[in-house]
């Protein structure tokens, strides 16, 4: 077996800074309410008609991250792409990547799994690494939600969280004596799949329902039951990071740096006091991103290595939480 490695990150965001003053215009809340409640102070979203997609942002994030892993595009053997909000419903965004950085006729596979899209898609580009089929495998995950998110204050508890943002890495087979990602853990309990979902899109509604009835905007909005969200999530982070801990004989104290999904920075606050971490051991950017759901990770990795709170040797816990329900962490080092 081999070991993979992350070779390379990458981020793009758009330009556009919404902040909770400008949100305040649009629905009943302020500032004091949503940093309050979430962390969040600002998020990106994209323009309308600037060209940002799912696709684009995501093939945007992919170049810088193929770029510092001081590799070709053509070098790349796979792609992965994570995301729930796919420029077309099929095909997903995997070939879109591939046409637009001509990378020969590599395969492309696409994962949905919401907020903890990275994890498995990370998962999934590990094993090709880690059975020698791949060399180098793009990883990318991307979302745009900013267009289907419902702006009033009836939707305020769900569209004030939200941004769009896409980050990408490259994994790479590791050279002997290289350490790279040491376990992969994934988990989703089915049962609870209602209480964090947008059901609009999907083939429970059919052309002849929709056509007769008119769409209903409820069923295309996200709806979120966030007491029940946050309560569960506090107790899966806890336990999926410490079963990569376990797995590897690590106790907290060993983490050099866990980023976990972008939810909610009370989320993160309650992980970090629990598990006994020191600020520098925590990496969050929700205050500046707000949540991109299967982007959030990727894109905080890419500037925690940006700005040097990643650095090479360090110990990386990466851990989210989402829709499905479905939950993860990787534990690597970088």
């Amino acid at each position: 077996m081999h070991t993979a490695k992350i070779s390379g990150t990458g981020h793009y965001v758009p330009d556009r800074i919404v902040t909770n003053e400008y949100l305040s215009t649009l629905m009943d809340t302020n500032d004091e309410w949503i940093t309050e409640r979430t962390g969040i102070r600002e998020r990106r979203w994209v323009e309308e008609g600037d060209g940002n997609t799912a696709a684009t942002m995501g093939i945007k994030a992919a170049r810088n991250a193929i770029k510092a892993a001081g590799i070709e595009p053509e070098e790349i053997g796979h792609i992965v792409f994570a995301t729930i909000s796919p420029d077309y419903y099929f095909p997903g965004c995997g070939v879109q990547v591939q046409e637009a950085l001509g990378i020969h006729t590599a395969g492309a596979t696409d994962v949905r799994n919401a907020c903890s899209g990275f994890i498995y898609a990370l998962s999934v580009g590990n094993a090709f690494v880690q059975t020698g089929m791949y060399e180098h495998v793009l990883v990318v995950a991307s979302e745009l939600q900013s267009p289907f998110l419902d702006k009033t204050t009836r939707g305020r508890g769900v569209s004030v969280i939200f941004g769009d943002g896409a980050g990408a890495v490259v994994l790479s087979r590791a050279k002997d004596g290289e350490s790279g990602i040491k376990s992969c853990h994934m988990h989703s309990e089915g049962k609870n799949k209602e209480e964090l979902t947008m059901k609009g899109f999907g083939t429970q509604h059919w052309i002849g329902e929709l056509l007769d009835n008119g769409v209903d905007p409820e069923i295309h909005y996200p709806q979120m039951n966030g007491n029940f969200v946050f309560k569960n999530a506090v107790v899966r982070f806890g336990e999926v990071i410490g079963e990569a801990l376990k797995q590897n004989g690590l106790t907290p104290d060993k983490i050099d740096c866990l980023i976990p999904h972008q939810a909610n920075l009370r989320i993160a606050q309650f992980i970090q006091k629990r598990m006994g971490l020191r600020d520098d051991q925590v990496f969050n950017n929700i205050q500046k991103y707000g949540n991109t759901t299967g982007a959030s990770i990727a894109i905080a990795l890419s500037e925690a290595v940006d700005e040097g709170a990643v650095k090479r040797g360090d110990t990386v816990c990466l851990a989210a939480f989402g829709a499905g329900f479905t939950w993860g962490s990787v534990l690597l080092t970088y």
